[in-house]
């Protein structure tokens, strides 16, 4: 369980900030970001201080319980030590695995998706034969608040040609079909034929079948045969998670400039903020992750809704 938080009170977090980081440069890798945040790497793990109203906030994070010990001891010792004219009480919360994070607490889920706007008929029985047709699967399926949040950035884009990775039922590829001007186009990958034939019993209920192209197959093959023009409008990428960044990239060079692609998923759970989880998709996630944010093709920005969506606008 090797993330662990404390809140230092003090009216000096700035200036604690940056003579830890400056102290502890000779024996590891620290980086100052401005006068509110700052990163020092040990060995055994790592240690993020941010300066707020309320005092020194800090995150330390380790592969295992004796790393993340070491940082906690590390960072305090030094802290405490800097501190000539008050005296610092530095109390860390009790180790958490990052699979174990309360993402989204459920009153904060029951409010949101009782103020945005209502599902209509066909999501809602898209959603009940989605439950009984896939069982524990269902998970895969998305929100209803983020349905909603495609459909109006579809909208707001003038989205008229969208590709979407991942299909599953189909509950997504309405609600983007939704947002498409007239005329508009969406091109969906799955690999599951059993799914997708649920998929497209939504698409004609929900009236959009004549927007929407399917393709079986692996969906990096589809995207790879697609034509090298800058033609995309919106993606969307919700599949596996070791592909993602092979996604990113054949979708990002053919955005056209303003074009958006929206990354589900992009927490893992929270397995993405602890290093204790090093699976292959936990790895793939990190490293997209990263190369988003240093992307100078894009802006972009994370957000904390549902497990974490990405929001990559091409420059």
């Amino acid at each position: 369980m090797p993330i662990s938080t404390a809140l230092v009170a003090t009216d000096r977090p700035a200036r604690y900030l940056k003579q830890l980081v400056s102290h502890l440069g000779h024996k590891a890798d620290t980086a100052l970001a401005g006068d509110s945040r700052g990163t020092v790497t040990l060995g055994a793990g790592s240690c993020v201080l941010t300066a707020s109203s309320d005092g020194l906030r800090l995150i330390a994070t380790a592969a295992d319980p004796e790393g993340l010990a070491r940082v906690q001891d590390v960072v305090a010792r030094h802290l405490v030590r800097f501190a000539t004219q008050e005296e610092l009480d530095v109390r860390w919360s009790e180790p958490t695995a990052g699979g174990d994070l309360e993402i989204l607490d459920p009153v904060v889920d029951d409010y949101l998706l009782t103020h945005c706007t209502p599902a209509d008929q066909a999501l809602q029985e898209l959603a009940s034969t989605t439950r009984e047709a896939t069982g524990n699967a269902a998970g895969m399926q998305i929100s209803h608040d983020e349905g909603a949040l495609l459909t109006l950035l579809t909208g707001l884009t003038g989205a008229r040609f969208a590709v979407e990775v991942g299909t599953f039922t189909g509950y997504s590829s309405i609600c983007i079909a939704r947002g498409l001007v007239e005329g508009g186009h969406l091109l969906t990958c799955d690999v599951s034929e059993e799914w997708t034939a649920i998929a497209q019993q939504a698409w004609e209920q929900a009236g959009v079948t004549d927007r929407i192209d399917l393709k079986i197959g692996p969906a990096i093959e589809t995207l790879r045969a697609m034509p090298q023009e800058a033609v995309i409008d919106i993606a969307f990428i919700d599949a596996d998670k070791v592909s993602y960044p092979a996604y990113y990239e054949e979708i990002v060079r053919r955005l056209r400039p303003g074009g958006l692609v929206v990354l589900d998923n992009v927490f893992l759970g929270g397995r993405v903020f602890d290093p204790a989880y090093q699976e292959d998709h936990h790895r793939a996630m990190r490293e997209l992750n990263d190369l988003v944010a240093g992307d100078e093709r894009v802006e972009s920005v994370m957000l904390p809704v549902r497990d974490g969506v990405t929001l990559a606008r091409r420059r």
